[in-house]
């Protein structure tokens, strides 16, 4: 199996139409780019999100031509420090446009069966899926394309039902 650079998988975002959902499912993400940032946030130190600007460069120009990047963290109660820092900077990818929502993992229905092995992944117009692949860190080795309809499909109806179930960002209270 080739993968795909988070790079190549980003630049997605240039391209695609209507609607890019990403599902993330795991407490912690071993980026190289985050270790700063999360030690200066440790120390209570300002960040100038230097190293988000990218992302939010993309969500922006998506949202100005119209065109929507939704995303459901579902997260396990009580926080890893991993997403108590990402919920900290999540306000600056609602500020470009992006609708971030939170689904504790404990009200995930006990009926869903997530697709492609429980992994994360990229949906875009409801056409092709790119699923993350991780090493045993949670460090990104690349994301693979998936074009089968039945796997789509799956990954349609996945997004459907956990986007009616989770919390918009600023209305969501962990426990």
């Amino acid at each position: 199996m080739q993968l795909m650079t988070p790079e190549q998988r980003d630049e997605l975002l240039n391209t695609f139409e209507r609607d890019a959902f990403h599902l993330e499912l795991k407490d912690y993400y071993a980026a190289d780019y985050e270790h700063g940032p999360i030690a200066r946030w440790r120390r209570g130190e300002p960040d100038d999100y230097a190293w988000l600007q990218p992302w939010l460069n993309r969500v922006r120009e998506a949202a100005k031509a119209g065109r929507t990047v939704r995303r459901v963290r579902v997260v396990t109660e009580p926080h890893s420090e991993y997403v108590r820092w990402l919920r900290s900077v999540t306000h600056l990818n609602i500020g470009a446009g992006e609708d971030i929502r939170w689904l504790p993992r404990h009200l995930v229905p006990a009926d869903l069966a997530f697709p492609v092995d429980g992994s994360d992944w990229w949906l875009f117009d409801g056409r092709f899926v790119t699923v993350g692949h991780f090493d045993e860190e949670a460090r990104v080795l690349g994301s693979e394309l998936v074009t089968d309809p039945a796997v789509v499909a799956s990954c349609v109806a996945v997004r459907d039902r956990l986007w009616d179930l989770a919390v918009p960002h600023h209305e969501y209270l962990p426990a």
